[in-house]
């Protein structure tokens, strides 16, 4: 497989991404990896190399382009500093769904320009799950899986809530939550389900008891190794279903 870093210019600026193509050239199925609050970074490489290596063309984009240089950030340590914690948590609030949606007009036309013109799926992990979501609501007519992984306030009380673009969402929908997690709590998670029953979307919803929020990470410190594989299977099983 082959890595590009390649520029994507959108109404706002322009947004780094790393392209990943299959060895035999681009493949027309793509995903789009929205990355986690700590920003491009090997370790997001590697789970892009993995599903690259399953045929797909991915795009990792950075979401937090709007800021300049930022970072880099150890995912192990990050939220232990108080002058990091403040930064990230800065711009995650300051990069807005609205704005990840309209960014993925640019993303998905990367994609186009890197080979992969056909189906697209999404997926998100920590703040990425929510934009993976709305993003397949944004564009139904294109995305045809969206997966959100130890995803946050997938059913909040905020306007720009995936829950609420159920109605608009066409693709297949696999949400994997940690046993606990204070940003997706059991509230929330059962108003998620009522809103995706209610709007007939094809999803399915796994609790991954024991594992913590970020555990599907590689760098991230409370990752957990089976716990990581099952999310692959899961995962790619969802893309080979819905993009093949």
């Amino acid at each position: 497989m082959a890595k590009e870093e390649i520029e994507i210019k959108t109404s706002e600026g322009t947004a780094k991404a790393g392209l990943f193509m299959p060895e035999a050239g681009a493949s027309r199925a793509g995903v789009i990896l929205y990355m986690d609050a700590f920003g491009l970074r090997p370790a997001l490489d590697v789970m892009a190399q993995r599903i690259c290596r399953e045929g797909y063309t991915v795009l990792v984009p950075d979401l937090f382009y709007r800021f300049g240089q930022y970072g880099p950030y150890d995912a192990r340590t990050a939220f232990q500093n108080e002058a990091s914690a403040k930064e990230i948590r800065h711009m995650i609030a300051e990069t807005t769904q609205e704005m990840t949606q309209r960014d993925t007009g640019a993303f998905l036309a990367a994609l186009d320009q890197g080979g992969a013109s056909g189906p697209i799926a999404t997926v998100g992990y920590c703040m990425g799950g929510a934009r993976a979501l709305n993003a397949a609501a944004a564009y139904p007519g294109r995305i045809l899986a969206a997966a959100s992984f130890h995803g946050g306030n997938l059913a909040s009380d905020t306007s720009d809530s995936p829950h609420l673009k159920a109605a608009s969402i066409k693709a297949r929908v696999y949400v994997g939550m940690a046993g606990v997690d204070r940003s997706f709590p059991p509230e929330q998670s059962t108003r998620f389900a009522d809103a995706f029953r209610a709007a007939e979307v094809d999803f399915a919803m796994e609790n991954y008891v024991g594992m913590q929020h970020g555990w599907a990470v590689p760098d991230h410190s409370v990752f957990d190794e089976a716990g990581a594989e099952r999310h692959w299977r899961r995962l790619l099983c969802l893309l080979s279903e819905t993009l093949r």
